[in-house]
């Protein structure tokens, strides 16, 4: 069984940016104005990455995770 490729994505509020790296993936980083336009990235990226690393398995299926994380803050109505 291929092991698990995780991929991070982080909100960078001062960019207004979704941006997305991994370790497992060699070369990932991107970034995108919505966190489903970033998903949407991410499905042509990993698999290409993953062939010119030599990572892609033979089933041809580049399976990954996306871990999102995203700080926020709010005011209390008074």
């Amino acid at each position: 069984m291929a092991r698990e490729r995780i991929v991070n994505a982080l909100w960078d509020a001062e960019a207004d940016v979704w941006v997305a790296t991994s370790d497992d993936i060699h070369g990932l980083v991107t970034e995108s104005k919505t966190f489903e336009a970033l998903l949407r990235k991410l499905r042509t990226l990993v698999p290409e990455l993953m062939r010119l690393n030599g990572q892609m398995p033979k089933s041809g299926k580049a399976s990954y995770r996306v871990v999102a994380e995203r700080s926020e803050s709010a005011i209390a109505a008074e």
